[in-house]
């Protein structure tokens, strides 16, 4: 950054100083630099933001619009009468064929069944929901946040990762129930955090699994992992497994070599 020069600013050079009367009036051959000047790469570095401080920038507008168009929504909701989640939620389905692993079919298969925002909205869908007992293997049953998929390669997933239960049969309708109505109703630690849960239905078990944004970010998953525990009473025996999306995407496994037991 230049500073403003003061026109009595001493030329440069090793010139002895004078008095009035002695000094020979100044010439110049050359004008003098523009000391406010600066090179177009110098202009570009200054005056043009990064592309990184543009995405957040970006983001940072969009959070705001976002965080807007939510109070606007709840205080709608509060005048009708209802009762506003913090978050809107979609339920997805999949049902997929045995032994096919593709993403693309995945993809494909993969259905919404409904969104809601509030209370009422939300047993007004579960309840028509089938039990994780009459559904077929292998099929998912997903819990979202409005905007993001339940796909690693998605932007608000593709740096996370999941805690994953693994469950007998008999149990995991009461165990995703539970989780559920905490997650719906903003009870989990780092609940900014949490994009979203699965359940899997499985051949010899089913899988529960809750997904975060960041899975570098240490102090959240950990306090993630005690915060599940807490809320769904999982007995003692019971091991929770950390796997971060970009291992699935490496092993093309949701389940498999997970990174983290607690």
């Amino acid at each position: 950054m230049v500073q403003d020069m003061d026109a009595s600013f001493p030329p440069s050079g090793n010139a002895l100083p004078m008095s009035a009367a002695t000094a020979p009036p100044p010439t110049r051959s050359t004008p003098p630099p523009d000391l406010t000047a600066t090179s177009a790469n110098d202009h570009a570095a200054v005056h043009t933001p990064s592309l990184e401080n543009r995405h957040e920038d970006n983001s940072n507008k969009e959070r705001v619009v976002h965080e807007g168009d939510e109070r606007e929504r709840q205080n709608r909701e509060l005048r009708a009468g209802l009762h506003p989640l913090q978050h809107r939620f979609v339920f997805w389905y999949t049902q997929r064929t045995p032994g096919i692993r593709s993403r693309t079919s995945y993809e494909d298969n993969m259905k919404k069944i409904a969104d809601f925002s509030t209370v009422e909205g939300f047993w007004g869908c579960y309840c028509h929901l089938a039990r994780p007992s009459t559904l077929p293997n292998p099929t998912d049953i997903h819990l979202f946040k409005e905007g993001i998929r339940p796909l690693w390669e998605d932007a608000a997933n593709r740096n996370g990762g999941k805690w994953i239960i693994r469950l007998k049969k008999l149990v995991s309708g009461r165990f995703w129930e539970n989780l559920v109505i905490a997650m719906i109703g903003d009870q989990l630690d780092y609940g900014d955090t949490v994009c979203g849960a699965v359940l899997s239905i499985r051949f010899g078990e089913d899988i529960l699994s809750v997904w975060n944004r960041n899975s570098s970010d240490n102090q959240a998953v950990m306090a993630l992992r005690d915060s599940i525990k807490r809320h769904l009473h999982l007995p003692v025996g019971y091991l929770m497994e950390y796997k971060p999306h970009d291992a699935s995407l490496r092993d093309n496994s949701s389940f498999r070599n997970t990174w983290l037991r607690g």
